[in-house]
């Protein structure tokens, strides 16, 4: 997949997240676990606000296209593509937490390609 990347996560986004995997498949739990055990774990009141946590608004480019998209991140059952609202143990959910406003990420999609974003702003 991409580069190495910074991954900065507060204490209870991780703990809820660690509790939403134990009930998932080991295939659809992995990624997301990868990213939380390569995580800075932070106090919430310590992740800057320019850093991608639960329920964040996010702004982000296709940097294949130039298509400026915007999704909330949101736990599964509030999940609802019709209102941009992704869940984290969606691919491209699981690759924005943690991440800042000019972090570039890259992404995996069916069929071994990938595309590239960036975060382009997060409130």
């Amino acid at each position: 997949m991409g580069q190495t990347r910074e991954v900065t996560i507060t204490r209870l986004d991780e703990a809820r997240i660690r509790v939403l995997l134990k009930h998932v498949s080991e295939e659809a739990a992995g990624p997301l676990l990868d990213e939380l055990d390569q995580a800075a774990v932070v106090p919430d009141e310590e992740l800057p606000a320019n850093v991608v946590r639960m329920g964040s608004h996010i702004r982000f480019e296709d940097l294949d296209t130039g298509k400026l998209s915007e999704c909330t991140l949101v736990y599964p059952q509030d999940a609802d593509p019709s209102e941009q609202r992704i869940s984290v143990l969606a691919p491209v959910g699981a690759a924005l937490i943690g991440l800042a406003e000019g972090a570039d990420i890259e992404w995996p999609l069916p069929g071994g390609q990938f595309r590239r974003l960036k975060v382009v702003a997060v409130s």
